[in-house]
């Protein structure tokens, strides 16, 4: 993850004295979940651009609850007409930890979690994807814009289990898991510099 991130930093350093269209967004169904969050987004050239963004939920929630956990997520976008503006393809990485558990009355899985699960267990592990986006970006004002984008993919989880939230005790150790469906899904809200 490292060499990816100084890969970007490359690569934003190189085309920030070529190319001055920088973008800084949030997430506003990251927002939802008080999950905080930050992107930015770098024009490569007149049809591609470079976006990284990230969060993190460092938040224990009552009764031992626990939805801690920190994403990483660089993307390289192809533009269809103009960049920052109308239609898009990505192409994105994930990567994070996680902490979850003591949360009841959920039935589904997401991202290959098993969410029935987290009511009696904890799960704490790290993942790491790829997957395909596409998005829409609609102007607001001269420096606003709002985006929709949702991408599909493959993620790896790796994690423990143990058998409540605030135990310590093992039940199941370096389990892994194969996961392919949504990995994306933002409603951005974004300021152009």
């Amino acid at each position: 993850m490292k060499v990816i991130l100084r890969i970007l930093l490359i690569v934003f350093g190189c085309s920030m004295s070529a190319q001055a269209q920088i973008a800084v967004k949030s997430n506003l169904l990251y927002d939802a979940t008080l999950s905080p969050n930050l992107g930015a987004e770098i024009a490569l050239a007149p049809k591609w651009s470079a976006e990284l963004s990230g969060n993190i939920n460092a938040w224990t929630l009552s009764d031992g609850k626990r939805w801690k956990h920190w994403l990483v997520q660089p993307e390289v976008r192809y533009w269809l007409c103009d960049r920052f503006s109308g239609h898009f393809f990505g192409a994105h990485l994930l990567g994070g930890q996680y902490n979850v558990g003591g949360i009841r009355g959920l039935s589904h899985d997401f991202l290959g979690l098993q969410l029935s699960r987290l009511g009696s267990e904890r799960f704490q592990g790290w993942f790491a994807g790829a997957g395909i986006a596409y998005g829409y970006t609609w102007i607001l004002a001269r420096h606003w814009s709002i985006e929709a984008e949702i991408g599909i993919g493959y993620v790896y989880r790796r994690y423990d289990v143990y058998p409540c939230a605030h135990c310590g005790t093992k039940i199941e150790q370096n389990k892994s898991r194969n996961y392919v469906g949504p990995t994306k899904a933002a409603l951005n809200l974004i300021y152009v510099f």
